[in-house]
């Protein structure tokens, strides 16, 4: 199945080194292992609780769309 969809997402250096060391556990790519999850947490209902979250971040209203990062 191509992939068609990008996403970023900022992680804490914990978080990054949790995952890079997973998907190196694991003998698979970084994207593969947040796609299991995200697919498991889809079907198995999760997704809900997760999903919650969506909107909850406060920041200028085109964050999502900005092409850098500022702290200002």
């Amino acid at each position: 199945m191509p992939m068609s969809h990008t996403i970023t997402v900022r992680l804490s250096d914990e978080l990054a080194a949790w995952l890079e060391a997973a998907a190196a556990q694991r003998g698979v790519s970084q994207g593969k292992l947040i796609r299991d999850q995200l697919e498991k947490a889809r079907t198995s209902g999760e997704a809900q609780g997760f999903l919650r979250l969506a909107g909850a971040v406060s920041g200028p209203e085109d964050l999502s769309r900005r092409k850098g990062f500022s702290r200002s």
